[in-house]
């Protein structure tokens, strides 16, 4: 209804109270500020009361904050579909040193292209992108980019604070995934691209997931903090120190 039928939450919204419930922060989504824009317009009053999101909630992988660069939503391929234009923001956050939140495809209430054309309401069974699927996307979109080159990894330095990195390496490059942020059941786990490529949908557990490419600008408590997290067998403190060239104080 936000999508397609928001003009029916205004106009109620003219004769008497409408709330809208949101999952995460209303402000997580430019369709919120679209509806309150126009709200304004019809000089509707409106009141705001904030939730949690995974924008703050990813704070408990141990990456700080204030480290995160711009957020990209990676959508489910198809045969005939595979956009990678959020690669670009990933390797723009990677040239300054930045993290990558990373949101996963969710495919609720979405009609098949026949249904949709013969009008029919009939809905397709709800979809959430799992790690598994959403590191193979990237890996392949990296393979194939113009954007990237293939030749070197991070520029290994002395400190913390180091240069930016040249390319999404899957042997260079950290990452963590992140499922049920906030429940009881929430899984994490770290180490590189690689690494996690290697593990099935089914050690992700349910959903929701999301994940994070990490960024160069890692901080030694940053690295001690997730590594609660790495992978056994995996490579997240020896690429830490080895190419991010993170020194434990």
């Amino acid at each position: 209804m936000v999508e397609t039928n928001s003009d029916k939450i205004l106009s109620d919204a003219g004769e008497g109270d409408v709330a809208l419930l949101v999952v995460g922060d209303p402000f997580g989504a430019t369709t919120h500020t679209d509806i309150l824009l126009r709200a304004r317009d019809l000089d509707i009053p409106t009141h705001i009361v904030h939730n949690a999101s995974i924008m703050s909630a990813i704070g408990a992988s141990g990456l700080q904050l204030y480290n995160f660069g711009q957020a990209v939503s990676i959508p489910f391929w198809t045969e005939k579909w595979k956009p990678d234009s959020w690669l670009e923001k990933i390797l723009e956050n990677a040239r300054i040193g930045l993290h990558t939140l990373v949101l996963l495809d969710i495919k609720v209430k979405e009609q098949s292209e026949e249904n949709l054309a013969r009008g029919r309401k009939i809905f397709e069974p709800p979809r959430y992108m799992s790690p598994a699927v959403a590191l193979e996307q990237i890996l392949e979109a990296v393979s194939n980019s113009p954007l990237v080159s293939q030749t070197k990894g991070f520029e290994s330095q002395q400190s913390y604070h180091k240069g930016p990195p040249k390319v999404l390496s899957p042997s260079h490059t950290l990452a963590l995934t992140l499922s049920r942020v906030g429940t009881p059941h929430q899984g994490i786990k770290a180490g590189t691209l690689s690494d996690l490529e290697k593990l099935c949908e089914e050690d992700f557990g349910p959903p929701l997931h999301s994940l994070v490419i990490v960024g160069s600008r890692l901080h030694p408590v940053e690295v001690r903090y997730a590594g609660k997290w790495a992978i056994e067998g995996g490579s997240w403190e020896r690429v830490a120190r080895e190419v991010y060239g993170v020194i434990d104080e």
